[in-house]
């Protein structure tokens, strides 16, 4: 829209009406955009300072969490160090502690076999009582701290399980009689995989349990083959377990009774579920009230017994005259050897304190079988005592490691050198048993 000099007057004003009504509505575009971008330019700036102050707060939570798992990681390293220190302790202080206590038995169980008058026989009693009790408690605490351990290791292998109740049959029968009770395992031919001294830890907890438990009838120990899984299960005529005590029973110090008479800490079934979950077998109980209980441990098959040769136990008279060689630094642990192997076993025992005095000791003539201590003086081991008794004889000398020491390295170093194992405390039907099968 132009002005031309030949337009009449109203006619130029009316485009100059339009042209300055066009200029006004560009000039209040104009302004309105500039407003826009002010208030856009504004909240920007308020923005970024609110990310500013964000990102400071970020990165304060950020610098605390980090303090905080710094914290965490030291106190974590600091619970490991310090439990590592309690199995070392507790790995350390096994042999002092239970060496005394192998002595003690083993005097006691000679100091049975002379005559005595019945307060004497009481007081003995009693004090068997309490060195059992005593054993228990500490073999449970080790089994324990074991379990507990992240790096805990199993030696399994087949053990058959007609050889594990002949020796738990043993071992409770007097503690059944004593109560009236029949206690009965059934013969098998099953063997499984597991290990060997946590498997009969396993059974003794039950088996003690069931007897404790029991106060009339019996206890039945079988095993039931099911696939590819035997269920080693213990029977009892007992008094049942109610069904809200059927967890609480696996967890420390719990029992059932606050009965006196009944004896125990309430550690057995704890011990129990720990090594089952560890070891993979499943555990499970079925019981009905003043009818008795069933507890079963899955465990897998190997193969049947009948095809594993066997070595039979020689009754005791045939061990008479034999010669044991006592590789054993502890001199109370010595006198005791050969008080039991000599007075109670009537066999010849030699003994020594070291590989070298072993081998003094033993001269042209091999023993008919070498009793050794794991733990010898000055870092000699019974390891090393029996390879060089064994090197310097003219033929295979059965041999047994005695040790506190619960470390599957040296089950497997036993396993490789056809070394028979045996836990301390030691006792004499344990000892007499493992002696007669080698010597059989």
């Amino acid at each position: 829209m132009m002005l031309r000099d030949d337009d009449p007057p109203d006619r130029q004003i009316a485009k100059l009406t339009r042209i300055n009504a066009v200029l006004i509505d560009r000039i209040d575009r104009l302004e309105e955009s500039r407003g826009s971008a002010w208030s856009m330019f504004q909240a920007a700036v308020a923005l970024e300072q609110e990310v500013l102050a964000r990102t400071r707060d970020l990165e304060r939570a950020m610098a605390d969490l980090s303090q905080r798992n710094r914290e965490l990681a030291v106190a974590r390293a600091l619970a490991e160090e310090a439990n590592r220190s309690k199995t070392r302790f507790l790995r350390a202080a096994s042999h002092d502690l239970l060496q005394p206590l192998s002595a003690a038995r083993l005097f006691l169980s000679a100091l049975t076999d002379t005559p005595m008058d019945p307060h004497q026989t009481e007081l003995t009693d009693r004090l068997g009582s309490a060195f059992e009790s005593v054993e228990q408690l500490m073999h449970a605490v080790l089994d324990i701290s074991r379990l507990d351990s992240q790096r805990i290791e199993f030696n399994r292998q087949p053990v058959p399980l007609d050889d594990l109740f002949r020796r738990l049959a043993a071992e409770f029968a007097p503690v059944a009689q004593a109560k009236g009770l029949r206690l009965r395992f059934m013969p098998t031919t099953t063997v499984v995989d597991s290990d060997p001294i946590f498997l009969r830890r396993i059974a003794q907890n039950l088996v003690s349990n069931a007897i404790k438990y029991t106060h009339r009838g019996g206890v039945a120990v079988g095993a039931r083959r099911k696939g590819a899984m035997c269920w080693l299960s213990v029977y009892d005529t007992g008094m049942g377990i109610p069904a809200v005590d059927r967890n609480r029973i696996f967890d420390e110090f719990q029992r059932l009774t606050h009965d006196s008479a009944t004896p125990g800490m309430g550690l057995g079934l704890s011990i129990v579920r720990r090594a089952c979950a560890k070891l993979g077998h499943p555990i499970s109980l079925s019981s009905e009230a003043m009818r008795g209980t069933v507890f079963r441990v899955g465990l897998p098959l190997v193969q049947a017994l009948s095809d594993t040769p066997r070595l039979a136990v020689a009754p005791l008279p045939a061990l008479r005259g034999r010669v044991a060689l006592v590789v054993e630094n502890d001199p109370e642990m010595r006198r005791a050897y050969q008080m039991i192997l000599r007075d109670r076993l009537g066999m010849v025992p030699r003994i020594a304190g070291d590989t070298a005095e072993a081998l003094a000791t033993m001269g042209d003539e091999p023993p008919d079988v070498i009793l050794a201590d794991y733990h010898l003086e000055n870092g000699d081991t019974g390891f090393a005592a029996i390879e060089a008794l064994r090197a310097a004889s003219d033929r295979p000398v059965p041999a047994v490691m005695v040790t506190a020491h619960r470390d599957p390295a040296i089950s497997r170093r036993c396993a490789a050198m056809g070394i028979h194992l045996l836990e301390k405390p030691v006792s004499p039907p344990d000892l007499a048993e493992i002696l007669g099968r080698l010597l059989a």
